[in-house]
């Protein structure tokens, strides 16, 4: 899948303004090896003096948008959403979490200020969930749980979203159990539920079938595949 044109020609622009810069393919299309997707006119100093930046980019957003499109095609039956971590590289978090929406995946928080993810860590800091910080009106709250102990305990919570952190097929399909039971939501605002952890593409369908809401996947922008491009003079 194509992903990052206005991106590498940004790159060719700002080394020369005059170079031209023609997409023979649109953005978020599957295209067949050997295609040419870009056509270039102009300086060839220019040229190959921009040429490594901007592939370098455009095949790493389209292995994120293509990677991201397998998953999201792979889960299809079932309504969990595949989603992205804050697991990116320096200084490309914005365009890597670009290409998995253009893959069909949605962004988990961009930052520390868009949502509160409460973590083993703060936990263990604080020595329990009542002696958190209180938390600002307006933010969203993600509580990360281990095991069906610490997920019944912060159910109590009311969270937006708790994170099955590792968790077993068997616990994460009784904590949906759980969350889905009539009686407890009718005292509780719903909660969404967000597996996590070690999931790769021979496990996210058996997950997805659990009945999670969201699925995150870190090796989408951590590791991925680039995707094999080149710049040829003719």
């Amino acid at each position: 899948m194509l992903c990052g044109i206005q991106v590498a020609e940004k790159v060719f622009k700002t080394i020369d303004s005059t170079v031209k810069f023609k997409p023979l393919a649109k953005e978020g299309s599957w295209v067949k090896s050997g295609k040419t997707v870009i056509k270039l006119s102009g300086r060839a100093a220019s040229i190959l003096s921009a040429e490594r930046v901007a592939l370098n980019l455009l095949s790493m957003l389209s292995g994120i948008a293509t990677k991201t499109k397998e998953y999201v095609e792979h889960i299809e039956p079932y309504k969990a959403k595949i989603s992205d971590t804050r697991k990116t590289l320096p200084g490309l978090r914005e365009l890597q979490k670009y290409a998995v929406r253009v893959g069909g995946g949605h962004n988990h928080r961009m930052g520390l200020d868009e949502m509160i993810l409460i973590k083993d860590n703060h936990i263990k800091v604080t020595e329990g969930y009542e002696k958190l910080p209180s938390v600002p009106k307006g933010f969203k709250i993600e509580i990360e749980v281990q095991n069906l102990d610490e997920f019944r305990h912060a159910l109590y919570f009311k969270p937006d979203v708790i994170m099955l952190d590792n968790m077993s097929l068997e616990d994460i399909k009784e904590a949906v159990k759980i969350r889905n039971n009539t009686e407890f939501k009718s005292h509780h605002l719903p909660t969404k539920l967000e597996a996590s952890g070690g999931v790769d593409f021979s496990t996210v369908k058996k997950i997805a079938a659990c009945g999670v809401d969201i699925i995150s996947i870190g090796a989408l922008t951590h590791s991925v595949k680039a995707v094999d491009m080149s710049l040829d003079i003719l």
